[in-house]
């Protein structure tokens, strides 16, 4: 199959998928739609999910102007419907759509911008580009026998919405492309984001075991990937520490397994550790020989904790030319998420990753934030601090590793829905700081604008 027939089947399937489903909540059709709601949770607080899975949510926005029924009980959580087998607090506002299709549960999220984006530096590293940061996914689940049976897919049109090596974000590495390092750009999301199947039965009381896999998938590394965590919804930018953290969420071969309870889980996985290549469209396929292991806990609804360790084998390209380089990586996160006032919800994540690769570690740290005000109004903000090899950055006459630092903020305003999407419109600026040695190369402190429209679903409210 051609590379313009591969692009016109999957932007139909990326329309469909996602416009089919906003505008059947308004139809008579036998997938029906749950209750959906524009308004963040509010103060109540759900309790941890019993094993069936079950689990009740915050109740809307008093001042909602319409009455629905209520929706039946459900096999999703708010705690784990996001990336790979990653989780979230109890708390968190489900963006998406849910409904039943041929004896299936069926949840569909997404999120969609068209930025404009100018990153002011010297040399190469400074760019001005328009282009689409995008991604769809679509989750069924259905009981089988005691046990719960799983699908999930996720495909982004990154591959051709953005052009190029990536989209223009000072001091961001990470991936080749061209025969060099990617360097302050965002290589584009692959084509196939997730290709995978789960199932999990009981153990005993409300203890689970649980198995995860498929050609795409996400091992046990790192916090939830940035494109899902709710404090970095509304920002269309990725993070600079991104390779330090959660840059195995698009691994091209996992198998997972784990135990859990309501408040907890130890799992482990072999998987594809190499980086994916240029070619973004396709599958890169190796063998199953990286590990991870990472321990989840949840003490109270509205924080999630992670700790994880994995061994990347020959995780990315040498820049010498020699072998393909090792990498291990040792993560950490904390995700608090609050409901507060009449409809206002504050998301924010804590993140400290290190790599150790060719004798040398290196450290991430990242903390970033979402606030929501009733009425469609939402600020972001991130701050990291990064430790990048002088290669990564593409400076070849060091060796050392620079401590740089990236500093972003911006604001979206959403709208009332349009035909059961909501749109919004944003900008976002941002400050790249790094040493005296390198401020030539960015002209001091390198400086990044951007302007958006954005399109996601409405706040899905599950309940028990």
């Amino acid at each position: 199959m051609s590379t313009t027939a591969v692009l016109r089947l999957c932007a139909s399937s990326f329309i469909v998928l996602f416009t089919a489903a906003a505008s059947a909540s308004a139809q008579s059709m036998p997938f029906q739609f749950a209750r959906q709601s524009n308004v963040p949770p509010q103060h109540e607080q759900p309790v941890p999910a019993p094993p069936q899975h079950a689990h009740p949510q915050p109740a809307p926005d008093a001042g909602a102007q319409h009455k629905h029924q209520p929706a039946a009980s459900t096999l999703f959580s708010t705690r784990d419907a996001w990336s790979g087998t990653a989780w979230l607090p109890y708390v968190t506002p489900m963006y998406g759509f849910h409904g039943q299709l041929a004896g299936w549960e069926v949840m569909l999220h997404g999120n969609l911008f068209l930025q404009l984006l100018h990153e002011h530096a010297p040399e190469h590293r400074g760019a001005t580009q328009a282009g689409s940061i995008n991604w769809v996914m679509a989750m069924a689940r259905r009981e089988l026998g005691g046990a719960r049976l799983g699908l999930r897919g996720m495909m982004s049109l990154e591959p051709w919405t953005i052009s190029g090596c990536g989209y223009p974000n000072l001091l961001a590495t990470g991936e080749f492309c061209d025969g060099d390092t990617i360097h302050d750009r965002q290589h584009p999301h692959d084509l196939f984001m997730e290709l995978a199947a789960e199932y999990d039965r009981p153990l005993f009381g409300t203890v689970r075991w649980a198995a995860y896999g498929g050609p795409v998938g996400e091992p046990a590394l790192g916090p939830p990937a940035f494109p899902h965590r709710i404090s970095a919804f509304p920002n269309p930018l990725s993070p600079i520490a991104h390779h330090w953290l959660d840059s195995t969420h698009i691994s091209y071969g996992v198998l997972t397994a784990g135990v859990y309870g309501p408040r907890w889980k130890v799992e482990g996985s072999v998987f594809n550790g190499r980086e994916p290549d240029e070619r973004r469209y396709d599958f890169d396929f190796a063998a199953l020989d990286s590990v991870a292991g990472r321990l989840w806990f949840l003490p109270i609804p509205s924080v999630a904790l992670q700790v994880s360790v994995g061994r990347l084998n020959e995780a990315e390209p040498s820049h010498v030319g020699g072998p393909p380089v090792d990498v291990d990586r040792f993560t950490t996160s904390a995700a608090y998420h609050r409901p507060f006032g009449a409809g206002h919800f504050w998301a924010t994540t804590l993140a400290w990753g290190a790599n150790r690769e060719l004798g040398k570690t290196t450290d991430g740290f990242l903390a970033e934030s979402a606030v929501s005000f009733s009425g469609g109004h939402t600020w972001f903000g991130r701050i990291e601090v990064n430790g990048k090899p002088a290669d990564d950055l593409h400076i070849h006459e060091f060796r050392q590793v620079f401590t740089v630092a990236k500093v972003q903020g911006g604001y979206t305003r959403y709208f009332a829905p349009v035909r059961g999407l909501i749109p919004g419109i944003g900008a976002t600026v941002s400050a790249a700081l790094v040493p005296e040695a390198l401020r030539p190369r960015y002209g001091g402190v390198g400086k990044g604008v951007g302007v958006f429209v954005t399109l996601r679903p409405p706040v899905h409210e599950m309940v028990q």
